[in-house]
């Protein structure tokens, strides 16, 4: 028994070890990057090029565009739209527009209600939408404001902005440019009506326009050079 015990270990150190079998791991997968989050809306005060300029308000400090009548888009108040996804969002406040004299208004002869109506065009001629501000002008409190950079008492304009009405207008996306354009002015005083629709008359008034858009998503990062094979 003592010799087969010495023989019988010999013989298990001489079979040789199997390890085991390994199994392959399967390559890790690479994992997209997360999209790039649009930018967020942007509101803002976009470049305008206003043919006829009223002024600035001593008091806001706003300009002051007068809206012309016209037949051709390129001839109006034009806002240019920076470049957008989306329809953009168009506001601003639309005045009607009052002489103003102290004489009358002592006399009792100022009254007039006004009645504008503007057009917002495409460049091709195109109606986007109309707006329109009724106001009545009985009394000095009845102006917005007054205009700088006149001849009358304290260098304010005879020309006043009067009533107010906020308009919103929607810009379909295709769109670089908008023309505001005036269409038609009735005016009412006690001794009769007026209408005005021939062209190059100032019918209307704008103040603080702003635009509200959505960004285009930001171009892709340039993709690195390919390289060559070294020889």
């Amino acid at each position: 028994m003592r010799r087969v015990l010495p023989v019988l270990l010999t013989a298990l150190l001489a079979v040789p070890l199997i390890a085991p079998a390994q199994t392959r791991q399967p390559p890790a997968r690479r994992t997209a990057p997360p999209p790039t989050p649009p930018p967020p809306p942007m509101k803002i005060a976009p470049e305008i090029k206003c043919p006829t300029p009223l002024g600035i308000g001593v008091t806001s400090k706003r300009e002051y565009c007068d809206v012309m009548s016209g037949r051709e888009p390129a001839e109006g108040m034009l806002v240019l739209l920076p470049p957008h996804q989306g329809p953009v969002t168009l506001t601003f406040d639309l005045h009607n527009r009052h002489t103003y004299s102290e004489e009358q208004v002592k006399a009792n002869r100022a009254s007039a209600r006004y009645t504008a109506v503007i057009g917002a065009l495409t460049l091709d001629n195109t109606l986007i939408s109309r707006a329109a501000v009724q106001s009545e002008f009985r009394k000095a409190s009845d102006l917005v404001e007054r205009i700088g950079g006149g001849a009358g008492p304290g260098g304010v304009k005879a020309v006043a902005p009067t009533g107010t009405e906020a308009i919103t207008i929607t810009v379909p996306e295709v769109e670089t440019q908008v023309s505001l354009l005036g269409e038609k002015l009735i005016v009412d005083r006690p001794d009769g009506t007026a209408t005005y629709t021939s062209p190059g008359r100032p019918i209307a008034v704008i103040s603080n326009v702003m635009i509200e858009y959505q960004p285009p998503p930001p171009l892709p990062p340039p993709r690195p050079p390919a390289r060559g094979r070294g020889r």
